[in-house]
């Protein structure tokens, strides 16, 4: 089946054949290089005259069409808990940077913070993605989508097993965070987790807490609470917690996501208490409000950008059957020391 490049033009519908004949060309050509199989078998001023032709006429192709045509569509389909962090618009330009010249990306979220559950995303699958980007899955969800498309994991930790895989290496941000705190002289910590029920939370907690824990000796301490990634809900869940977190003399509170922090720092203020006078407050992500929120938030940088650039050079090696075996690739974070903590102002 030929796609048709569908526009109305002059009250008719046109077809490939007729980008063919506008082109000066076959129209072989034309639906190989509208499938994107055009290497090694159109030359690259025949796949210049098609292209310009399609620009040139407004036309654009059909996809349902073409995905039919070529068993696949133009289509990345990035799997994602919850768009509304800004944490995933990094991961987005990171993914669009690699893939932009060759397909399309379709991002499919909740708005509870919880992955997607797979019938949900079942008409998305209909179009015959290229290939699935899946952010912090559980292994159930994996296996219900498992063969709809080439797949890339990220931040999945643990299931490197299941496919290429691209994690934040939790270990290392921990020690860089936990010592910080340790060495401010902070024993007693409350921890504001999120209520996704994503591994990779439960990892960063217990990773931190396990580096506090062998860095201040048994004299540390930990109480934890948790809410949605949502600026109110933490300050709501911080508010609850203090009076409980105070007898346990807590002079330090750490957020499993910067959003939530902003939250604890509002409701601290509510509550009377300085930061980081009264009270240390750090967090991961380090978004870029964080370096001119008030106080300048202490945040271990999670590389967005850098985790989206290679899901999506893994996928795209997966699209071309550049790679056969199951690949693992880690990033550390960086941690940005600021007022929150103690640090002076800094004009970064």
């Amino acid at each position: 089946m030929t796609p048709e490049l569908t526009r109305h033009h002059s009250g008719g519908r046109v077809t490939a054949t007729m980008v063919a004949k506008h082109a000066g060309v076959s129209v072989a050509t034309v639906s190989l290089v509208v499938n994107d199989k055009f290497r090694g078998r159109v030359s690259p001023a025949n796949v210049s005259k098609v292209r310009e032709s399609i620009k040139e006429l407004g036309y654009v192709v059909d996809r349902v069409a073409s995905s039919l045509s070529k068993g696949s569509s133009d289509l990345v389909i990035l799997i994602a808990p919850d768009i509304s962090n800004p944490f995933f618009a990094g991961v987005i330009a990171g993914i669009k940077e690699i893939i932009a010249d060759r397909f399309q990306l379709l991002v499919s979220v909740t708005d509870d913070g919880n992955l997607p559950q797979a019938q949900e995303i079942r008409a998305s699958l209909e179009y015959r993605p290229s290939a699935l980007l899946i952010f912090a899955p559980n292994e159930s969800f994996v296996h219900d989508v498992r063969g709809q498309a080439p797949m890339v994991l990220i931040d999945a930790p643990g299931m490197e097993h299941v496919a290429p895989t691209i994690n934040i290496d939790i270990d290392a941000s921990a020690r860089l965070l936990g010592n910080h705190l340790i060495g401010l002289g902070h024993r007693s910590f409350g921890y504001l987790d999120s209520i996704t029920g994503s591994k990779t939370f439960d990892l960063r907690r217990e990773a931190l807490m396990d580096q506090i824990t062998q860095s201040g000796g048994t004299e540390s301490k930990s109480s934890t609470a948790s809410s949605v990634v949502e600026f109110e809900a933490a300050a709501r869940a911080f508010e609850s917690s203090w009076a409980e977190w105070k007898g346990d003399e807590v002079t330090c509170v750490i957020c499993a996501t910067d959003i939530q922090a902003y939250g604890v720092i509002k409701a601290a203020r509510k509550l009377g208490l300085s930061i980081p006078g009264d009270l240390s407050v750090a967090s991961f992500d380090n978004l870029s409000y964080s370096s001119i929120s008030s106080p300048s938030l202490t945040s271990v940088e999670l590389p967005s950008v850098e985790l989206g650039r290679a899901a999506a050079r893994h996928a795209l090696a997966l699209i071309d059957g550049e790679m056969v075996k199951v690949a693992h690739e880690v990033f550390a974070g960086e941690l940005y020391v600021r007022e929150s903590t103690g640090a002076p102002a800094s004009t970064e």
